[in-house]
């Protein structure tokens, strides 16, 4: 471990106030990865409500990104992530007060359009301190970071779900609130001059900048944009973790499976503390659109193969096999994007992007909940697999046809 740890010194400095305050945001994920369990548990909802429900705050999200990106390439990234990071924590403090109550839902709804503005301004800020040649670690550290919070998060969840709801929402209320003032006390505002926006129009550079609106921009990256669609069939795929399997741990172990799902989600971030630096090591030397590939391949047999899993053994395993994957997935897709997104557009960039690729994500619940409605769980884990490999194949033609790999 001495080695692959190593490729996280010397990097620029907010990337090390980024590890450590997403660290602490991550402990306190505890509303989302229980979202499905406390509708249907708690709230009543069948499973086809509830994603229905998951669906529509997924689109609640589009705008707020939009929102949020725009604020970010004019006002600057550090006042849109502080500004609406504290309202969506403001709105789970307020659900933890009513919880139970009908009103719920509606606060989550906020919370996840306050979530929305916030996701482009944290990604523009974090590649403008970065570099192409740095880019790479420096996500992978904030990655691990993420993942060393979520290790415990969920864990903590689990146990909450059962005896104490409220600070399910309080918990992450308040981890929100630390983790947003680590970055209002210790990261400079980072947005790009426009005299450097300028000169970076002559940039050989495939993130040089463009004249234009995002969608004139987004014109001048049609590989990006067709990345973008085939990730889509990742998030389709990865999101069912979030939705499906705990209603598959609940089904199958009636009322172990909160417990279940909550372990399986800590060895989920315990798993990418210890191979993340290794797995960044090893593949870091490959096309990034290779290492995609197969990170793809990895989510369909651990999928498929849920749909035959019935023991928590076997379910745990498949844990350590989709997160591999997940793994490699997380460090090379924001790596292509960043070093393929103009300097001109990044906040924007961060916000359309993301909403093309999490397009699967969004309809992943309510297509997941008719599924399991109309034909099985077990069919719903085939279908799953089917999607992640139906992405792969995209990713690996879009490598097959790289011209420049150097350049990405």
């Amino acid at each position: 471990m001495k080695t692959p740890l190593s490729l996280y010194r010397g990097l620029p400095q907010p990337i090390y106030i980024l590890f450590f305050s997403t660290i602490i945001n991550a402990v306190g994920i505890f509303v989302y990865p229980f979202l499905a369990l406390y509708l249907t548990r708690r709230l009543g909802y069948t499973a086809l409500e509830a994603g229905t429900f998951m669906t529509v705050a997924s689109v609640l999200y589009v705008p707020g990104s939009f929102i949020g990106s725009k604020l970010a390439d004019t006002i600057g990234r550090k006042p849109v992530l502080v500004i609406f990071q504290l309202l969506m924590d403001v709105c789970f403090l307020v659900a933890g007060f009513f919880e139970g109550q009908t009103i719920v839902p509606y606060l989550v709804l906020f919370a996840l359009f306050f979530d929305g503005a916030v996701d482009p301004a944290r990604e523009a800020l974090k590649t403008d301190v970065t570099t192409m040649e740095n880019r790479q670690v420096s996500f992978s550290l904030i990655y691990l970071g993420h993942n060393i919070g979520y290790a415990v998060g969920p864990l903590i969840a689990g146990y909450l779900f059962q005896s104490a709801v409220r600070w399910i929402f309080w918990g992450n209320a308040l981890a929100g609130f630390v983790a947003t003032l680590l970055v209002m006390a210790r990261i400079k505002e980072s947005k790009p001059s426009q005299e450097v926006i300028e000169q970076s129009k002559g940039w050989k550079t495939t993130d040089k900048g463009e004249e234009g609106g995002l969608f004139k921009a987004l014109l001048t990256r049609p590989r990006l944009l067709f990345f973008a669609l085939s990730i889509t069939f990742f998030s389709y795929a990865y999101s069912q973790t979030l939705f499906a399997l705990p209603l598959l741990t609940s089904k199958l172990f009636a009322e172990d499976g909160a417990s279940i799902y909550g372990k399986m989600m800590a060895l989920n971030g315990l798993v990418v503390v210890l191979a993340n630096p290794i797995l960044v090591s090893l593949l870091r030397r490959y096309h990034p659109l290779a290492n995609t590939t197969l990170s793809g391949l990895l989510y369909a047999a651990a999928f498929a193969l849920f749909a035959f899993a019935t023991k928590a053994s076997v379910f745990f395993l498949l844990t350590i096999l989709y997160t591999i994957g997940e793994i490699i997935s997380a460090t090379n897709e924001h790596y292509y994007v960043a070093n393929n997104t103009p300097i001109s557009h990044r906040s924007r960039f961060a916000a359309i992007l993301p909403i093309i690729m999490g397009t699967g994500h969004a309809i992943a619940p309510i297509v997941g909940g008719t599924i399991i409605e109309t034909s099985s769980m077990s069919m719903l884990w085939l279908s799953t697999a089917i999607s992640a490999f139906i992405g792969s194949m995209g990713v690996f033609l879009l490598y097959l046809t790289e011209k420049k790999p150097k350049n990405t």
